[in-house]
């Protein structure tokens, strides 16, 4: 998914900080690595060119950073890489099109969660032997390719990423004495304390029901060891009824149905809701990203500012650590109809790895999914709430059909707003909606 970029800002500041290969197959299909000798020789390469698609807008650092980038490329191949800027609303025509006229890019820039649609349509190479043989890239964690493994299969490389973390009225937690929750329980008791003390129509931890209510969920689902959908036997198994799943969305509903810290009346607000009514000072916590720090500043006409605002890490049920939270980021992938497969792969693997990685991420906003270089971003306290859970992140179900499950359908956003209004019973509900998530997965 395209992430909101990270806030230049100092440590004072930023709490409030982050916003938000190749195509030639052998026998099985599975592209694989150039020699070295090959990969030495840039001479073999000269004169071709190589185009790239990069998304968004070429600002100043973005540019610098390309050029280096195409600099280093040329010197070790011998080729020009031709980049060419797509806007993001503008990227999946850009795709359809050069998927049905063959006029696409060499290389192309992805959201992580757009990966396993372009697959279906058989659009990106796979890449599995070439990822799985190269040591640097293998250097980032295995939870980080979750998106771009289809059926066992690599078909795109993590560029940089991104995740949520819990914003609250920092101001609220002293001035009534809340210490930072680290265990569910102590969720609760500090989002209870803010409704006691800050009124009743004050949501102490925001319930999202929403169209990205499963940013909120999944954290909670994750955190109890519980999975929305696995992968077995060549088609989608839902995971809904499952102890772990059960638990973390029994927990998250009854922050409204029993522990009463989010109104009835507000099932349906989605993180742009919420902000607005943090910014009326309506709201202790919700789960979000820094991208919200400027527009609540704007909305509350300066009332509620950075010194009001904090982030910290979704705790895990018993205090072990940060929850996992959803998995956010870009992709670099090698398109099927590149013009040469082997030179594709060359700059997909000099991109995404470690000098380039790390760049990309850290100019672009991101956050680095090298360990090392996210560990030293997670030395400034702003980020570490971030850079924390980023490091247990996980991914939604990578199927093409996801987003109907979570957008259009709103199967888990229906199913707990049949609980928290006694229609239906935890079990009912969950097994109810399994089903309706398993028809729309395997479609």
């Amino acid at each position: 998914m395209k992430i909101v970029k990270l806030a230049v800002a100092t440590t004072a500041t930023a709490a409030l900080a982050l916003g938000l290969a190749a195509c030639g197959s052998d026998d099985s299909g599975s592209t694989t690595a150039p020699s070295a000798s090959a990969a030495a020789s840039g001479p073999k390469f000269a004169g071709q060119t190589l185009t790239v698609w990069r998304l968004g807008a070429p600002t100043d650092v973005f540019t610098k950073y390309m050029d280096d980038l195409n600099a280093k490329f040329k010197e070790q191949t011998g080729a020009e890489a031709k980049v060419q800027w797509i806007p993001w609303p503008d990227a999946q025509k850009k795709w359809t099109t050069a998927l049905a006229g063959g006029e696409g890019p060499d290389v192309t820039e992805f959201g992580n969660d757009q990966v396993a649609a372009w697959v279906a349509q058989d659009a990106l190479a796979d890449i599995t032997d070439s990822v799985k043989g190269d040591a640097e890239l293998q250097q980032i964690p295995q939870n980080l390719w979750s998106y771009e493994t289809i059926d066992g299969k690599v078909y795109a490389v993590p560029w940089g990423g991104g995740t949520r973390a819990v914003l609250y009225r920092k101001d609220w937690f002293d001035k009534l004495g809340i210490e930072v929750p680290k265990t569910w329980d102590d969720l609760v008791a500090a989002a209870k304390k803010i409704v006691d003390k800050q009124g009743k129509d004050v949501d102490g931890f925001a319930f999202n029901g929403g169209s990205d209510a499963n940013m909120s969920l999944s954290p909670f689902v994750w955190s109890a060891g519980g999975d929305f959908a696995k992968f077995e036997g060549g088609k989608w198994v839902g995971q809904l009824t499952q102890p772990g799943f059960k638990e973390g969305f029994q927990f998250y509903t009854d922050l409204v149905a029993k522990d009463g810290v989010s109104g009835k009346g507000r099932l349906t607000q989605n993180s742009v809701d919420i902000a607005q009514r943090f910014a009326a000072g309506k709201v202790g916590m919700y789960v979000t990203g820094g991208w919200d720090i400027a527009a609540i500043k704007e909305q509350s006409k300066g009332k509620v500012d950075e010194s009001k605002m904090g982030f910290f890490s979704l705790p895990a049920k018993d205090g072990s650590g940060p929850a996992p939270a959803f998995q956010g980021g870009n992709d670099i992938a090698v398109w099927k109809d590149a013009k040469n497969p082997e030179l594709a792969l060359e700059y997909v693997k000099l991109a995404a790895g470690k000098e380039f990685g790390v760049r990309y991420a850290k100019e672009g906003g991101l956050l680095p999914l090298y360990p090392d270089a996210l560990a030293e971003m997670g030395s400034d306290p702003a980020q570490k709430p971030f850079t924390d859970t980023f490091q247990v992140a996980k991914g939604f179900p990578a199927s093409p059909n996801w987003a109907e499950a979570n957008d259009t359908k709103a199967v888990l956003q229906n199913a707990a707003r049949e609980v928290i209004e006694g229609k239906k019973n935890v079990d009912q509900a969950l097994t109810d909606a399994n089903s309706e998530l398993e028809t729309i997965l395997n479609q």
